[in-house]
């Protein structure tokens, strides 16, 4: 069984005003481990005044060196091994997980048992089972939830929910995305968790397209049918012990969307995409204009209003989501002094830590594990249907 392993002290930040403290706990210390953590310290001065004092209290991963390291650099008081024994602490209420796919479940489920409000990486699970398994948990726990869907947060993405809300944009008849990047197209890339279907889930379908899919819901509405074509370019990848090992998730999807609003939509992801670097982007038709965006350029929207007048001068307006009356704005700089990726982490503890504090529902401007449960949902029908080739109905 694995030990504490030790600490790190730091100066305790300290609850200023009528903000409480909030212990956390993280499992995890790489990329999302420091997106988090990130997070965590700037969310006190710059969400201001803050519903919330975040108190980095535990880190826990399996590499002895490595968390002890990690808790020293982002300034958690205690390095953990087992993350059961994190979860056990007392000074911990929030546990944040991020850590690879097939230690979602267990972690989460456990935190909740114990009473901690609990915040997971995506996606939530690697099949919508697990995914029901952990919402179940949450639910009867009583305790908070929230899947990091964290591009519901970039400001621009939340103004154009804004405007579609509204009703300015009219009946939607589209919703096309795509995410691409292009880090694994070298056959010599070794093997990684991300290429096994065992910790993975999926592919690129869970890594990626779940993000869209995501998207896809928070702007449009529910899909009620899909259908979808997956493919893996590289069977095999050096596993760094010399020999090969089996890839068994998807590189790249493909799926049709049909929505319950009549509107018909396309989603693709691929790792394989030369030249994009964590490309993005999306594009909503209605009846009455269209809005589209670019994650490379996260602080603007392109929209179109089919009325607009003189006609002669009809186009796509580029704007600038930078102003003090967008969504967020107030906490940062003043207009065209850009704001970047990782700054949607902050807004999104924010929103939780508010859900938590005075007790509000993360849905629907966050993603809750009702919302992460209905994204495996999706997942597993997309793929259900590339192994078919049938149209695959969406049932929750």
């Amino acid at each position: 069984m694995s030990d504490q392993v030790g600490f790190v002290t730091m100066a305790g930040a300290k609850a200023s005003g009528d903000a409480p403290t909030l212990g956390i706990g993280i499992l995890g210390y790489a990329f999302m481990g420091k997106a988090h953590s990130n997070a965590f310290k700037k969310l006190p001065y710059m969400m201001y005044p803050p519903v919330a004092i975040p108190r980095l209290v535990g880190i826990a991963g399996r590499n002895v060196e490595a968390v002890k390291e990690a808790a020293k650099r982002y300034g958690y008081e205690k390095a953990y091994t087992d993350w059961r024994e994190m979860i056990a602490d007392p000074d911990i209420q929030v546990f944040d997980n991020g850590g690879p796919n097939d230690a979602h479940a267990e972690p989460c489920i456990a935190a909740a048992e114990a009473g901690k409000h609990v915040f997971c990486e995506k996606p939530l699970a690697r099949t919508a089972e697990e995914s029901k398994a952990m919402l179940d948990a949450v639910q009867k726990a009583g305790v908070k939830h929230m899947v990091a869907y964290n591009y519901r947060f970039v400001p621009a993405i939340v103004q154009a929910r804004k405007i579609i809300e509204s009703g300015a944009l009219g009946r939607i008849f589209h919703f096309r995305a795509t995410y691409l990047q292009e880090w694994i197209i070298d056959p010599n890339f070794p093997m990684t968790w991300r290429f096994d279907k065992k910790v993975a889930g999926s592919g690129s379908l869970g890594d990626l397209g779940s993000h869209i899919l995501d998207l896809a819901r928070f702007l449009v509405g529910e899909p009620k049918k899909v259908m979808g074509m997956t493919k893996t370019f590289i069977e095999e990848r050096p596993d760094g012990k010399g020999g090969m090992g089996k890839v068994d998730v998807d590189d790249a999807v493909v799926s049709l969307l049909e929505f319950e609003n009549g509107a018909l939509g396309t989603v693709e992801a691929t790792r394989y995409a030369h030249g994009r670097k964590n490309g993005q982007t999306w594009e909503i038709n209605g009846e009455n204009g269209s809005i589209s965006f670019n994650l490379e350029r996260l602080n603007e929207l392109q929209v179109y209003w089919a009325h607009e007048e003189p006609k002669e001068t009809r186009g796509f307006h580029n704007v600038l989501v930078s102003e003090s009356y967008h969504p967020y704005w107030e906490n940062w700089w003043p207009q065209g002094h850009i704001i970047g990726w990782e700054h949607s982490f902050v807004h999104e503890f924010h929103h939780f830590f508010d859900a938590i504090v005075n007790n509000k529902d993360v849905a629907p401007y966050g993603a809750d594990f009702v919302d992460g449960y209905k994204n495996a949902v999706i997942c597993d029908a997309i793929m259900q249907s590339a192994q078919t080739g049938r149209i695959v109905d969406i049932k929750y």
